[in-house]
C-alpha cells in the first residue's frame, strides 16, 4: 500500500512538472512594433540570452519596457518591416535581410535590438557589404557645379559684409578670372585666354626647339671652340620668340592676378592646373635671361623643351567652358578606390619582369648571337613582352629561351586580363552612383 502511494505521488509530481514545462513552452507574448502586432512564444525570445527581446520574458521586463496592460502587449516605435527579420532570427537562428534594405537603417535597427551585424548570413552579406567601396562618399559629395555656386554665394556674402575696397573688389576680380559662368565678361576673358593658349601651341608646333641656333666651330678659330652665329633664318624665328613672349606675358598677368585675388592661396597653389600654369612661364623667360650667354644655355635646351610640353596641358582649361562629362567626374573617385589593386598589380608586374628577365638572360647567356648584353636589357625585354608590345628589337634565340618567352607572354596576358573585371565593377558601381545622384539633382530642381 505504501509503495503504491509513493509511486502515485512520484507519478503525479512528474506529470505536474511536465505540465509546467509545457505551459512554459507554450506561453506566448505579444509585441507591437510600429503598429504591427507580432505574437510568438516566450521560449523563442529566450533563444539568445542577454538580448533585449530576451529581457522581455523576465519578471521585471514589464517595468523596464513600455508595456500596455490593457492590450497585454509590449510597444516599440521601430521599423515593423525590419523587425520581421529580427523575429525570424530568433526562430531560425539565421539572420537574413531583404535585398532593397538600406545598410545604415539596417545596422541601426540591429543595434537597437542588440544583435551583432556579424551574425548576418553569408548569402545576404553581399547585399550590405557594398563591394564598390566608398561610393557613398561620391554620392554624398557635392558636384563641381554646386561647389562653384556655393563659392560664388560665399564670395557674395563676403562682398556684402566687407567695408574696405579690398573686400568689395576681391570677389569680383576672382570671379572674373576664375569663374567663367559668373558673368559675360568672365566668359569673354576665358575665351581670350584659350585663344592665347591655342596661339602659343601653334608656335610650339611650328618651332618645337629653342630659337637659339648653333653651328660647328669656325675654321678660323684656332682652339676649336664652338661658335654661335645668328643666321637669316634665326632672325625669322626670333620674331616668333617675341610672339611667344607676348603670349607668356598675358599668362603671367593672368596667373598673378588669380594668385593675388584667390580666397585660399594654399588650395590655389596645390591645384595641378595652376602648377602647370606656373611652370609653363619659365622657358621663354629663361631664354630671354640667357640670350647673351648661349654657351651657358645649351645644357638647358632639353629641359626647356620639356617645360614647353606643358602648353598642351593648359588646354585642359577648355573643360571649364563645358559641362564636365559624367565619366570624367567619376574617374578620380574610381581610380582612388583602385589604388590598392593597382599597387598589387604593379608589384606582380615587377616580380614578373625580374623573374622572367633573369631567367631568359641566363638561358641566353652562352649564345654568341644573343641580343641580351646584360641583365638590364633582359629586364627591358621582359617588360616589353609582358605588356604584349613586342618591338622586335631583341628576342630569344635558343629553344629554351623561346619557351621562356612564350611563358612570359602568356603570364603578361593573364596579368592584364585578370584584374579587368575588378576595375570594371568598381567603375560600374561609381557610374551607377553618379546616375542616382543626377536623378536626385533633377528631382530637387523639379520640386
Amino acid at each position: 500500500m505504501q509503495a503504491g502511494r509513493r509511486w502515485d505521488s512520484r507519478n503525479s509530481l512528474q506529470i505536474l512538472q511536465a505540465k509546467g514545462k509545457m505551459e512554459a513552452s507554450t506561453e506566448t507574448i505579444v509585441l507591437n512594433v510600429g503598429g504591427i502586432r507580432h505574437q510568438t512564444y516566450c521560449s523563442t525570445l529566450k533563444t539568445f540570452p542577454g538580448t533585449k527581446l530576451c529581457r522581455l520574458t523576465e519578471p521585471q521586463g514589464r517595468a523596464q519596457f513600455d508595456y500596455d496592460t490593457d492590450n497585454n502587449e509590449f510597444f516599440f516605435d521601430r521599423s515593423a518591416r525590419l523587425f520581421g527579420d529580427v523575429l525570424n532570427y530568433y526562430r531560425t537562428k539565421h539572420l537574413h535581410c531583404a535585398a532593397d534594405v538600406c545598410r545604415s537603417l539596417w545596422e541601426e535597427e540591429m543595434a537597437f535590438w542588440e544583435i551583432p551585424p556579424a551574425q548576418l548570413a553569408p548569402c545576404c552579406w553581399m547585399k550590405l557589404s557594398n563591394p564598390e567601396g566608398p561610393q557613398e562618399e561620391f554620392l554624398l559629395r557635392d558636384d563641381s557645379d554646386d561647389s562653384q555656386e556655393d563659392s560664388l554665394a560665399l564670395l557674395g556674402q563676403v562682398e556684402r559684409r566687407g567695408h574696405h575696397s579690398w573686400d568689395r573688389w576681391q570677389p569680383k576680380i576672382w570671379a572674373l578670372f576664375d569663374k567663367p559662368y559668373s558673368s559675360k565678361a568672365a566668359m569673354c576673358l576665358m575665351i581670350i585666354s584659350l585663344l592665347f593658349n591655342m596661339g602659343i601651341l601653334i608656335l610650339y608646333f611650328m618651332e618645337p626647339t629653342t630659337y637659339l641656333e648653333y653651328v660647328h666651330f669656325n675654321d678660323t678659330q684656332i682652339y676649336g671652340i664652338f661658335h654661335v652665329t645668328l643666321k637669316e633664318s634665326f632672325r625669322e624665328s626670333f620674331t616668333l620668340f617675341y610672339v611667344e613672349l607676348f603670349c607668356i606675358l598675358w599668362f603671367t598677368f593672368e596667373f598673378s592676378t588669380r594668385l593675388t585675388f584667390c580666397p585660399d592661396k594654399k588650395k590655389f597653389l596645390m591645384n595641378p592646373l595652376n602648377i602647370t600654369d606656373f611652370l609653363s612661364l619659365f622657358p621663354v623667360f629663361i631664354e630671354l635671361l640667357f640670350i647673351g650667354h648661349v654657351a651657358n644655355m645649351l645644357s638647358l635646351l632639353s629641359w626647356l623643351g620639356l617645360l614647353r610640353v606643358l602648353y598642351i596641358v593648359k588646354l585642359l582649361k577648355v573643360f571649364r567652358l563645358l559641362e564636365t562629362p559624367l565619366m570624367l567626374r567619376i574617374l578620380p573617385f574610381a581610380f582612388r578606390s583602385l589604388l590598392k589593386e593597382v599597387f598589387i598589380l604593379l608589384m606582380v608586374f615587377t616580380f614578373e619582369v625580374l623573374f622572367f628577365g633573369a631567367l631568359c638572360y641566363h638561358a641566353e647567356l652562352f649564345e654568341p648571337d644573343s641580343y641580351f648584353d646584360g641583365m638590364v636589357s633582359s629586364f627591358y625585354w621582359a617588360a616589353i613582352t609582358l605588356t604584349t608590345v613586342g618591338y622586335g628589337d631583341m628576342y630569344a634565340v635558343t629553344p629554351f629561351g623561346k619557351a621562356i618567352a612564350c611563358c612570359t607572354a602568356i603570364c603578361g596576358i593573364l596579368t592584364i586580363i585578370v584584374p579587368l573585371p575588378i576595375f570594371f565593377c568598381k567603375f560600374q558601381g561609381y557610374y551607377a552612383a553618379a546616375i542616382t545622384k543626377e536623378k536626385m539633382k533633377s528631382n530637387k530642381r523639379s520640386s
